[in-house]
């Protein structure tokens, strides 16, 4: 099965300001292959879900050969374009971040994302830094044999690092650095997504989480959003019912939630609808 010969200019083709597409954000092999049997045009990871998957928190708990693996994985499982949440490069340097670039395309991505935030020291990097590290990562880009979409992220306002102004410099920056797509995590509203958009003609991912779940697709193309992903969210909304089932089970002997469920045949059904490679 697999994805495209070229997955990385089918991935690129799907980004259309104020035509958003949805990324499926899936968590293993099954999710993956669901979202996209269901409707899904690409598929990314989920730095987040995976970890869990792994029995870790959210965070720097995964590596970079783990996550070059679940990809594969992801990237096996699918007919279409996967790209890849890829943390901070998994480095600090911006060298590191070209070779995850290269790793990433050598196991078969269409894009993935790089944001600024430092692990190692709980912070994010200075501005300049985080530049650089984007630069060296969009020239690796450029230098493979094959399309290959760089998103780069400032996730300081999500985190409380840094306000709105200084994700607008981050998103100018990260644009002439040579950056494919932007994206600023969870800003405060939607007025300043679309400062986001405003600020770069090139297209901008928008997170549907936490507020921004109540947010339309209409809603997103209207503020000129070209992409729109799921981050962790579908994965935690498993969670969620895992806990309501375990807590209804465990507290009170109610198994009534697992009537809730989607027939194994449905599941199958989906499962099986790209066949096997």
């Amino acid at each position: 099965m697999g994805a495209p010969s070229d997955p990385g200019a089918v991935f690129r083709a799907l980004h259309r300001p104020g035509d958003p597409f949805i990324l499926g954000n899936a968590w293993d092999a099954g999710s993956a292959r669901m979202l996209a049997a269901l409707g899904a045009p690409a598929i990314a990871t989920s730095s987040a879900a995976h970890a869990f998957t792994l029995g870790r928190p959210d965070g720097g708990t995964v590596t970079r050969d783990e996550a070059l693996a679940h990809a594969q994985d992801l990237v096996a499982a699918v007919p279409v374009p996967v790209s890849g949440d890829f943390e901070n490069g998994y480095g600090d340097d911006p060298d590191t971040c070209a070779e995850t670039v290269r790793l990433a395309a050598e196991a078969g991505l269409a894009g993935i994302s790089i944001e600024d935030t430092a692990f190692a020291s709980g912070g994010h990097y200075d501005r300049a830094l985080a530049t650089e590290r984007i630069r060296a990562a969009s020239a690796a880009a450029r230098a493979l044999p094959r399309d290959f979409v760089l998103v780069a992220r400032a996730d300081g306002v999500m985190t409380g690092a840094y306000d709105m102004a200084e994700a607008l410099a981050r998103v100018g920056a990260f644009d002439e650095a040579g950056a494919d797509c932007l994206y600023v995590p969870l800003p405060p509203d939607m007025a300043a997504l679309a400062e986001v958009t405003k600020a770069t003609s090139k297209p901008v991912n928008a997170l549907a989480a936490g507020p921004f779940a109540k947010v339309s697709r209409a809603e997103y193309a209207a503020a000129g959003i070209a992409r729109i992903s799921l981050g962790s969210a579908l994965a935690r909304v498993t969670h969620a019912a895992i806990r309501d089932a375990a807590q209804a089970m465990f507290g009170n002997g109610d198994f009534s939630p697992l009537t809730k469920v989607m027939p194994g045949s449905d599941v199958d059904a989906l499962l099986a609808r790209f066949g096997d490679s």
